[in-house]
């Protein structure tokens, strides 16, 4: 049990460092430990079957020299040579040297304890010498007992492992030069790999941080014939990097379009103050002034709402959508320009169908208000404003009788700040259908406008 906490303790210390490497160096230990175990537990079966024939081969040998000394020494018989090198000899119970291989020069083989065990009758089997480090004159013994004439006779017959050592050690060398080499190889083979395969995303990064040092319009260049991990990620990447350059872009025309729209208001108003104070004026002048002011000044006040109402809706994470009636939400949006219409003597007529919609009311409404608006300044004769549920969509349409867009604006008509008319001081600030159009995208939905030839129409369709 104390050992596992203990090499639980030295993984923890070692896994900050781990983390701390390189992917490519952490990847290339991983496969080195992996090839290290799998090449160590190969040399290892190896080794064992190599060893277990040798053994196998040389205990027949020596059991097959014993068993021949048995028969001499039970017969009598003058005791026969054995294999090339091999030892004999034979004790009495005592552990008396009667016979002995001139080698041995009366040294005896067996131990007290293996003489013992050999007496009351067990096989004893032992090796003598060690593979490593070489020793001299290793040896494989095996000695019994054998009763002859009522004594007890110990036969041991030992044969030397000099052939059987140098084959496993020749194995050893072997087997450890080609783990090494092999092991060598799968390093540098899985260092290329991981360089290959991280040599994507070192370009990926170096794209990125071409970005943050305000490189412009800038895309990775992924494989198109490719579908991996490192593929996938280069896509997302680049997808990333189309929405960061879509928000810049953005964030570049809102900062455009509002102090190209703000120097005009702020030049007249900053014109009726100088005028106002060039001489004195009578109180009727400068409320006049006043007035001219203030009216710029809510022009201001409108530019900058539209303007931010545009910008939060770049983002669908501003939607809400909630279940509404259409019918009411359409009425609830027209009613406000009702008595501009009578006033201007113009009729305005709904056909909203009875249907539930599961849309963002906070926004929707304020575009049909835009669409009914934009008729009424730029338009003439009745408008017509219509709401149809068909198909999971949402269909409202805004019509007019007046002379239409000009041909040459209508690609141009939910462009930001576009008018039909050349100048910029007339009313209405050209944010109405640029609005319209961000609230059909926020729904991803559609917006367009066209001529019918007694008017113009604009549609809003919307899933819902």
């Amino acid at each position: 049990m104390s050992r596992r906490p203990g090499r639980l303790r030295t993984w923890f210390r070692l896994r900050p460092w781990f983390r701390r490497l390189p992917v490519v160096a952490r990847l290339v230990l991983a496969v080195a430990v992996t090839m290290s175990l799998v090449l160590t537990g190969t040399a290892g079966l190896v080794y064992w079957r190599v060893q277990t024939a040798l053994d196998r081969q040389l205990n027949d040998d020596l059991t097959t020299y014993r068993r021949s000394l048995d028969r001499a020494v039970r017969t009598g018989q003058e005791l026969p040579p054995g294999p090339s090198g091999s030892l004999q000899q034979v004790l009495d119970a005592q552990g008396r040297i009667l016979v002995s291989s001139a080698a041995l020069r009366a040294r005896s083989l067996l131990t007290a304890a293996e003489l013992g065990a050999a007496v009351h009758g067990a096989t004893v089997r032992r090796d003598v010498g060690s593979l490593l480090p070489i020793t001299s004159d290793t040896l494989r013994l095996q000695a019994a007992r054998v009763t002859v004439g009522g004594q007890d006779r110990i036969v041991v017959a030992a044969v030397r492992r000099g052939h059987r050592d140098e084959a496993l050690r020749e194995l050893l060398a072997q087997l450890a030069l080609a783990s090494g080499l092999t092991l060598i190889a799968a390093s540098y083979v899985g260092y290329r790999t991981a360089r290959a395969a991280l040599r994507p995303v070192e370009r990926y990064r170096a794209g990125a941080a071409g970005l943050a040092d305000g490189a412009q319009h800038l895309r990775l260049d992924v494989p198109a014939d490719r579908d991996d991990e490192i593929t996938r990620l280069g896509h997302t990447l680049n997808h990333m990097l189309d929405r960061l350059a879509a928000s810049a872009e953005r964030e570049r025309r809102f900062v455009a379009d509002a102090s190209h729209e703000l120097r005009t208001p702020l030049t007249l108003i900053r014109a009726e103050l100088d005028v106002a104070l060039h001489r004195p004026r009578s109180a009727g002048e400068l409320t006049e002034t006043l007035r001219s002011v203030d009216t710029e000044v809510q022009r201001l006040i409108d530019l900058s709402n539209a303007l931010l109402d545009l910008e939060e809706l770049g983002t669908t994470q501003h939607l809400s959508r909630a279940p509404a009636d259409l019918t009411a939400l359409v009425h609830t949006a027209v009613a406000p320009h009702l008595r501009t219409a009578e006033r201007a003597g113009r009729a305005v007529t709904v056909a909203a169908a009875p249907a539930t919609v599961d849309v963002d009311a906070r926004w929707l409404r304020p575009a049909i208000a835009n669409l009914l608006d934009n008729a009424l300044r730029h338009g003439s004769g009745p408008v017509g404003v219509t709401a149809t549920v068909h198909g999971g969509g949402l269909r409202l349409c805004v019509t007019d009788e007046g002379s239409g867009f000009p041909p040459e604006f209508l690609p141009r008509a939910f462009d930001r700040f576009a008018r039909a008319e050349a100048s910029r001081t007339g009313a209405g600030s050209g944010l109405g259908l640029a609005f319209v159009q961000a609230v059909a995208t926020a729904h991803g939905g559609t917006a367009h406008a066209e001529n019918t030839g007694r008017g113009a129409r604009v549609v809003l369709a919307l899933p819902c």
